[in-house]
């Protein structure tokens, strides 16, 4: 260690000229270099060698922050820490974090190859833009540049707070998509811990439920009482979207289903429409009776086109909002197509007396129990067929 010295005041400092090291406090010097620049320098022994470091220039730190400096050196290494290879390895973790930092992809790298990976598994191509639309507005302006590994809970809610009570379907989506695109990473190996995105995890403390935000609105569905009036102004219409409307509305079906519909998926002879599994919602072939209206309306197709129900473009179905612009006109913003099967469920629970299960099995909705699924042995066609009938019979008024 250098030999206690008297400090010198700010005064007798400032007056120092000469180039060169001039000691001003224990352990402490001021460096004068020729162009006239200033600095503080650390003096000492460290394991019986002697050692100088830089403290920072004069015009940063002043005179007392440099002596607090050196008093805290010296109290360090009487603790026998040495300071000056602390901050030297806290400089060589931070360039290998740099480093790794630079082979970990950025959020916006994972997602484009998430949503590029799950593409041709998903239901459609709508599915797809949506979850593109969703991360590229909402998740990418915050989390975007960031390398994978280090994002937190805090950017998550960053995404998430100014939507979660004004869009909070949305934000709900966003923040399962977030968490989807973590979790992808950590099973890649980009990053290790928590999913910040995770509901179970930190957000359910910081965000309210979902549920208590906004009370969930069903879609809007057209009365059964109204339907036939409706199906009256389709015949007349007379468009394509129309038939497709009036077929969708006979048959109970989803919009996809009737859109995507090709020649080779219907028996004439049986009245039956073979719905393959890949137009399906729960990826099963479902088997669809067709009454003598629904009959009429795919006999009246032309069949030189690949889709029974034909987009203008060659071989392209029709679009799969033609019908929701359609009903949109005929009975205003709100209902939705999508709405007809509920309409159809409300009038086979009060107007019919068709069981439950064979309503369910005119919805092709999936059986929950699996107890039950696995003793069913048959889809109903024939008891279906005859409810297809009455519920034509209801439409045509």
């Amino acid at each position: 260690m250098a030999r206690r010295m008297r400090a010198l005041s700010q005064r007798e400092v400032d007056a120092i000229k000469d180039f060169g090291l001039h000691g001003v406090a224990p352990n402490l010097a001021l460096q004068v270099r020729p162009n006239g620049a200033r600095s503080w320098i650390w003096r000492g022994r460290i394991d019986g060698v002697e050692v100088q470091r830089g403290l920072g220039a004069a015009r940063d730190v002043s005179l007392a922050d440099a002596k607090a400096r050196a008093e805290e050196i010296r109290v360090d290494l009487r603790k026998g820490i040495n300071p000056f290879e602390q901050r030297k390895q806290a400089k060589e973790a931070k360039r290998t974090a740099i480093a790794a930092s630079a082979n970990v992809p950025t959020f916006a790298r994972c997602a484009d190859q998430y949503i590029e990976d799950n593409r041709k598994r998903w239901k459609s191509d709508k599915h797809a833009a949506q979850w593109e639309s969703t991360i590229r507005m909402y998740a990418k302006p915050v989390l975007g540049k960031l390398p994978v590994d280090q994002i937190s809970v805090e950017h998550v809610v960053k995404v998430l707070k100014p939507i979660w009570t004004e869009k909070p379907e949305t934000a709900s989506r966003l923040r399962g998509r977030i968490e989807k695109v973590l979790g992808w990473a950590t099973a890649m190996g980009y990053r290790a811990g928590d999913n910040p995105a995770s509901w179970s995890g930190a957000l359910q403390h910081i965000l309210p439920p979902i549920g208590k935000v906004r009370k969930i609105q069903h879609r809007k569905a057209v009365p059964y009482t109204e339907l036939p009036g409706l199906m009256a102004e389709l015949r007349k219409n007379g468009s394509e979207s129309a038939r497709a409307l009036r077929f969708l509305i006979l048959t109970a079906a989803r919009t996809s289903e009737v859109t995507k519909a090709e020649w080779t998926e219907f028996d004439m002879d049986d009245a039956v429409w073979q719905v393959p599994e890949e137009h399906m919602k729960a990826k099963r072939p479902h088997r669809v009776p067709l009454s003598a209206e629904a009959l009429e309306i795919v006999r009246g197709q032309s069949s030189k086109k690949k889709h029974v129900f034909a987009g203008d473009r060659p071989n392209r179905p029709l679009s799969n909002m033609a019908m929701l612009e359609l009903l949109r006109g005929l009975r205003g913003e709100g209902f939705t197509v999508h709405g007809m099967r509920s309409s159809f469920r409300d009038w086979a629970a009060e107007c019919s007396n068709a069981p439950a299960e064979v309503v369910e099995a005119a919805l092709a909705h999936t059986i929950s129990s699996k107890t039950v699924a696995a003793y069913l042995r048959t889809d109903h066609l024939e008891r279906r067929r005859a409810l297809m009938a009455e519920w034509a019979r209801f439409l045509e008024g």
